[in-house]
């Protein structure tokens, strides 16, 4: 049994690009919701890995660099698909691949994160998971809320997001939540961040998630001026 779970963790980053492979199928089929349900599903399994990992004592390069190659295709290669269909939809032409500077981006910040001592208590820049998690909730407003359809269809909207990814590679530092206690002093900011978040989705439900990142970057920003 302990055999199996030292195993455990590598397997859940395994499911991970498992979910970027059929997500990529997904949105060249023509459907971009399940595509981004699958990237909710991989960020979940992208969370557990490391947190089983650390429950069961297994650490090492090995893993750390399957993450990294999991979450190119999961968190850069298929975002960048999304959103390249979206606009190539749109009749936006050669344009369309412009998308694909999420792929790069995300593969720049992923090879820095693996090389940055700095970022052992913090990210700088923002993290990988969290772009393409912004990224997804746009086709899920658009097919579960429609009346936030037109964000999606939006030639602007998706020039944004593009441009939004630049924020994997600034030098921006930015909370990571690692609680090393549960108490409220040293964890206010990291407490109050997930009570707004918890609301935000209950009143916006999908629409929410644009906002929470946002949120997440401001919290950050004003954290760290504060000290």
């Amino acid at each position: 049994m302990n055999k199996l779970l030292r195993h455990l963790p590598n397997a859940m980053t395994c499911g991970n690009l498992l979910c970027g492979c059929v997500g990529l199928v997904m949105t060249l089929r023509g459907e971009p919701e399940t595509a981004a349900w699958l990237i909710v599903l991989a960020g979940i399994l992208d969370f557990g890995d490391g947190f089983v990992a650390r429950l069961v004592h297994v650490s090492g390069p090995f893993g750390k660099e399957l993450d990294s190659l999991a979450d190119v295709v999961t968190f850069g290669v298929l975002p960048a698909t999304l959103i390249f269909q979206e606009l190539w939809s749109q009749g936006l032409g050669n344009w369309s691949y412009l998308a694909y500077l999420i792929a790069v981006l995300s593969a720049l910040r992923l090879a820095n994160f693996n090389i940055d001592t700095r970022q052992s208590d913090q990210f700088i820049g923002l993290p990988v998971p969290a772009n393409t998690i912004f990224i997804a909730a746009f086709p899920l407003m658009s097919h579960y809320q429609p009346q936030f359809s037109f964000l999606w269809h939006n030639p602007i909207t998706l020039f944004f997001l593009i441009g939004f990814s630049f924020m994997l590679v600034a030098e921006l530092p930015l909370l990571a939540f690692k609680f090393k206690s549960f108490g409220w002093r040293e964890n206010r900011i990291k407490f109050i961040f997930l009570i707004l978040s918890a609301f935000l989705l209950l009143f916006l439900q999908f629409a929410a998630v644009p906002l929470i990142i946002v949120l997440y970057i401001l919290i950050s920003f004003f954290a760290k001026k504060k000290e």
